[in-house]
């Protein structure tokens, strides 16, 4: 590795969740700057099939004035789940950890909703099952944006 750096990098895209072109800035660690080559360090909280670990080529754009996102050059395996919390009662942060128990980093945005990352390692079906019982119960609505192979020939 080049150096451990850390940049920004601007991602623009129609976003299937808030159904309208939406722009993202994720940090990244420079893989190699000449070659245009970062690695995702952050869980998109909307976006298109990205998930943290990718790699991804991103150059700088004089109309956006940043590092922006072109395209991804390697598939890091992890998986990004959404979630929304449908209820008044039910604690963001308390729901969250309960998915950080079974290997599931997330990040939030306000007190109903975090992007969920599954790690390419874990099985996802006991995860995925916690989901539905939870959909099932008024709790939570979920998407699955970005489901890597592994993840999405689940049982």
């Amino acid at each position: 590795m080049e150096n451990a750096k850390q940049v920004k990098i601007l991602i623009r895209y129609e976003s299937p969740v808030l159904d309208k072109i939406t722009v993202e800035t994720l940090w990244a660690t420079v893989i190699d700057n000449a070659l245009g080559l970062y690695k995702l360090d952050n869980i998109p909280f909307y976006g298109p099939q990205l998930a943290c670990g990718d790699i991804v080529f991103a150059e700088y754009d004089p109309a956006e004035e940043m590092l922006t996102y072109r395209h991804t050059v390697e598939y890091s395996g992890n998986s990004v789940v959404l979630v929304v919390l449908m209820d008044k009662v039910t604690d963001v942060e308390l729901t969250r950890g309960e998915f950080k128990k079974l290997g599931c980093e997330s990040e939030s945005t306000g007190t109903r909703y975090f992007a969920m990352e599954i790690p390419s390692e874990l099985d996802y079906t006991p995860i995925k099952k916690v989901l539905t019982d939870y959909f099932k119960k008024g709790i939570l609505d979920y998407s699955e944006p970005c489901l890597s192979d592994k993840h999405s020939q689940r049982s």
